[in-house]
């Protein structure tokens, strides 16, 4: 730089460009007198010379020297931008107003007449020197501002420690004129890095720095005061050409967090200006550097933040996946409401089936809305109950499918609590099928009914069979002698023929009971052998078609010819079939279809009886497997004929089911187990 900021007297040098000895002289005494030091040339190339060699603050310049134009060195002052704001005082034979002119045009500052006296040469250049040092205050004051307005918009994008230490290092090399820059910061013990600024403005790693000289003074007490390093043994920076260094602590907090190293070849080149620009310059770093290392710690809580809310984000729909697939894997149908009966939990078994509905559609809705099918007065009394009492509510409901099939239901409704408020806030509804179980119970029910009533039968079937037979016998003996004459003369004889008549029908019908009661309650001794039950079921349609009512009903056989075999007892399965077929043609009375069909369904054997007829009121499907059980007129039935019918399938380790609609028909399902191609029963 060719000024200081802040000229001082005795530091301030005035160049003196005068052709003339005496003169020069002269006014080198008035000026040396004055407290300034003087420097003397004779020619304008000799003053150049000087200026690019030595710091001068003002020219006093001769315009009468011979040989050259007296402005031309003004003008050549002027053209240069190291002496572009050198202040020049003209001084000049000639007082007229055109030479003044063209010394103020060529770039004087000011313009004195010879002769002058001392006082007036002295006061005009302690009024330029005194513009010189405003100016160049003003310019210092500006290029600071500049510099720190640039430095701090580029270190508030800066938030990456890497990137710190570069934009600290590269705007001080620049702005400061530096030879050598580096930046050095440790934010942790993990996280320390430093960029040096070489001579070339290459930005380099911390090759340049002896770390371990910077790491010891960071770590002794002195770390707070700035450092001007002249020596070269204690330099920081490894180069040869510099001479000066000037280092300067990046605290913040009371705490070092790293360092600005600045270098110059010139001592002079580090004056008062540079050393507050980078004073300046390391108090906005020692910031910076503080917001990174705030960064970094929020970074890296923020990254271990996002991994525990990941984690546990992860654990929490593990576990809802968890809890909905043990909801769904229940074999249960449930779902949830809240108390504005919205549905919160809809498991799978709701989606699937006839009924179901899926999942999707039905979160959020009102559950009234959804279950449409359920009287909404019923099922809103049901959820009152339940939010009102805070207890378990169960109620078994019997359903009956578009097919017939009847299936029973225990629904519980279970109130949940989320809050210690004390108010049921969910209720759960959960709907077992309970089919298999209440048949299952009937079925034992039904076979203890089944087992008592046989018993009875074995032990009064004889009692009862005695005095029939000989009440049997009385009439057939009566009528004999009628027919002989016995009885001609009597006048009741057509009576008595009417009343031994009906005695002989009604003994064979009590007859015709007893047998029935008989072939319950007795153990059937049968041999289960493999056989066709195509061959059975054809047999049966045989015997069947020569029933004199079999002209209205039209039969269908339907047995595949691939049909497994079965282990039974033929004339035993043919009377169960017969029997079930004899009742098809009593609902048939106007005449119908009768279907007799196969299929294998897993490792069963079905036969189903079908039929077009009355169909059985459901009240009575619990109830038709009974003993005496009948909806035939009196006389046209006994009520035995399924009892046995389930008897016999029983003892063959089958089951007999049945679905019926009235109006559309009946149909019984025989299920048998098939046997394998080894003669076993299949898996």
């Amino acid at each position: 730089m060719s000024a200081p900021a802040n000229i001082v007297r005795e530091n301030t040098t005035i160049l003196i460009v005068y052709e003339e000895i005496a003169e020069r002289d002269r006014l080198r005494d008035i000026f040396e007198e004055a407290g300034y030091r003087a420097l003397t040339v004779s020619d304008a190339p000799s003053a150049l010379r000087v200026i690019h060699r030595e710091r001068c603050d003002l020219v006093v310049l001769d315009l009468e020297m011979s040989g050259v134009a007296g402005l031309a060195p003004c003008r050549l002052l002027r053209a240069q931008v190291t002496t572009s704001q050198l202040p020049v005082i003209a001084l000049s034979d000639s007082d007229s107003e055109g030479r003044k002119v063209e010394a103020f045009a060529s770039g004087a500052d000011d313009y004195i007449t010879k002769p002058s006296t001392p006082g007036e040469l002295v006061s005009r250049v302690a009024s330029h020197l005194r513009a010189a040092q405003r100016e160049w205050a003003l310019i210092g004051s500006n290029r600071e501002l500049r510099f720190l307005a640039d430095l701090g918009r580029g270190l508030l994008r800066t938030l990456e420690p890497d990137q710190l230490v570069r934009r600290i290092a590269g705007s001080t090399y620049e702005g400061a004129g530096a030879v050598l820059c580096a930046a050095f910061i440790k934010l942790s013990a993990d996280c320390e890095v430093g960029c040096v600024f070489d001579r070339d403005g290459s930005a380099e790693n911390t090759s340049l720095i002896q770390m371990s000289r910077l790491q010891s003074w960071l770590a002794s007490p002195t770390t707070a005061a700035s450092l001007l390093v002249t020596e070269r043994d204690d330099f920081f920076l490894l180069d040869e050409a510099h001479k000066v260094e000037y280092v300067v602590p990046l605290r913040f907090g009371g705490r070092t967090k790293g360092a600005l190293i600045v270098a110059f070849d010139r001592l002079e080149d580090c004056d008062e200006t540079e050393c507050r620009l980078i004073d300046t310059a390391a108090q906005q770093a020692a910031l910076a550097a503080h917001i990174s290392s705030l960064y970094l710690d929020a970074r890296d809580a923020s990254t271990s933040l996002a991994k525990e809310v990941d984690r546990r984000t992860a654990e929490a729909e593990a576990q809802r996946r968890f809890t909905e697939a043990i909801i769904d894997g229940l074999p249960l149908s449930l779902y949830a409401v809240d108390r504005d009966y919205r549905v919160v939990a809809w498991n799978r078994n709701r989606e699937l089936g006839e009924l179901g509905i899926p999942r999707g559609s039905v979160l959020g809705k009102n559950v009234f809305n959804v279950l449409t099918l359920q009287d909404r007065d019923v099922l809103e009394k049901e959820f009152g109950r339940v939010f009102e009492s805070g207890e378990i509510e169960r109620i078994e409901q019997e359903t009956v499918r578009p097919d017939g099939e009847i299936k029973h239901w225990l629904v519980s409704k279970i109130p949940m609590w989320i809050d210690d408020s004390g108010q049921v806030s969910h209720v759960i509804t959960v709907g077992e099928d309970i089919t298999n179980r209440v048949e299952a119970n009937r079925a034992v029910a039904r076979a203890e009914k089944l087992a008592a009533i046989g018993r009875l039968a074995s032990g009064v079937v004889h009692e009862i069979n005695n005095p029939l037979a000989t009440i049997s016998a009385c009439a057939e003996a009566l009528e004999s002698r009628v027919q002989e004459g016995a009885f001609e003369a009597s006048s009741a004889l057509d009576d008595l023929r009417e009343y031994l008549g009906l005695i002989r029908s009604e003994t064979f019908r009590c007859k015709t009971i007893t047998n029935g009661l008989l072939d319950f309650s007795r153990t059937r001794a049968s041999q289960h052998v493999p056989l066709d039950l195509s061959e059975v079921i054809t047999s049966a349609a045989r015997l069947l078609a020569h029933q004199q009512r079999g002209g209205k009903i039209e039969f269908k056989i339907q047995t595949p010819d691939d049909l497994p075999l079965v282990l039974g007892d033929t004339g035993q399965l043919q009377q169960a079939i017969i029997a079930l077929a004899t009742n098809a043609f009593d609902a048939m009375p106007e005449g119908g279809v009768l279907t007799v069909s196969t299929r294998i369904l897993g490792s069963d054997l079905l036969v189903e009886v079908s039929d077009s007829g009355v169909g059985i009121l459901p009240e009575n499907v619990p109830r038709i497997f009974e003993p005496f059980f009948t909806t035939k007129e009196v006389g046209r039935g006994t009520g035995l004929g399924l009892s046995v019918c389930y008897g016999i399938l029983t003892e063959h380790g089958g089951k007999l089911d049945v679905q019926s609609t009235v109006g559309v028909g009946t149909t019984f399902t025989i299920t048998l187990p098939a046997l394998n191609d080894h003669g076993d029963m299949k898996d």
